[in-house]
């Protein structure tokens, strides 16, 4: 699991304590998010997957800019796309499904908004102002995707001022349209909230159906979701 910008571990906590009742093995770390840039921080991805240990395969949730760090780390595995086995690691061999919850894949719009103000910079850190839309930006660079993801999308603003930035649905922080990724196999909008997207029931019982069947169900509800989640 990776958290968002300017979150914690403690943001997956309930979608963490659902995959260790299903009998995943969750890796679930803080890592400084405000503190570095995104190059920086693609070191915690590499840690959290040692801290899998010697698990035959290995699936990523993340949320936000953690899906942003997960596309970084894996675009410096170049054999990934060919399906070699690198030098410096046997992700490509054992690497599962991707899901993201509200990646901001093409930047975010309040970026470029609010990058030039100081308060906002020392709110979001080095990697918070590399997440503009701009076509240099970090999300824009990497490229499409050689690896197994679906992504949740969110279309609910909890503000209003925000959601002026935008054009088309979105989840007050990123639009619909941005979390979307070529090469991406699912995409899913759900009635949620960029900030809670991954306490929303739908979003967990999602989560589990692509990482067991790697496809999302669109006609899901929310009753099902609660019984799916349930089961254990």
């Amino acid at each position: 699991m990776l958290h968002g910008l300017a979150r914690t571990q403690a943001s997956f906590t309930l979608m963490e304590e659902v995959l260790h009742a299903f009998d995943y093995t969750v890796v679930n770390k803080t890592y400084p998010s405000t503190e570095a840039s995104i190059e920086d921080l693609l070191a915690y991805v590499s840690d959290s997957i040692a801290s899998c240990g010697p698990a035959k395969t290995v699936h990523f949730v993340t949320h936000s800019m953690g899906g942003i760090l997960v596309r970084g780390w894996l675009a410096g595995r170049t054999d990934l796309a060919t399906g070699t086995e690198s030098t410096e690691t046997d992700m490509p061999r054992r690497l599962g499904r991707v899901i993201m919850l509200a990646p901001p894949n093409h930047g975010s719009e309040l970026v470029d908004a609010f990058k030039d103000l100081s308060l906002f910079g020392t709110m979001n850190g080095p990697a918070g102002l590399e997440l503009g839309t701009d076509p240099e930006s970090i999300p824009n660079r990497l490229g499409p995707a050689h690896f197994d993801v679906g992504i949740i999308a969110g279309d609910v603003s909890l503000n209003p001022l925000t959601s002026m930035f935008f054009h088309g649905p979105n989840d007050g922080k990123v639009s619909v349209d941005s979390t979307k990724l070529e090469g991406m196999r699912d995409h899913i909008v759900l009635h949620a909230s960029h900030t809670f997207i991954m306490n929303n029931p739908l979003a967990i019982a999602q989560t589990l159906s692509y990482l067991r069947d790697g496809r999302f169900i669109p006609e899901l509800t929310m009753d099902e979701a609660f019984r799916r989640i349930m089961q254990w």
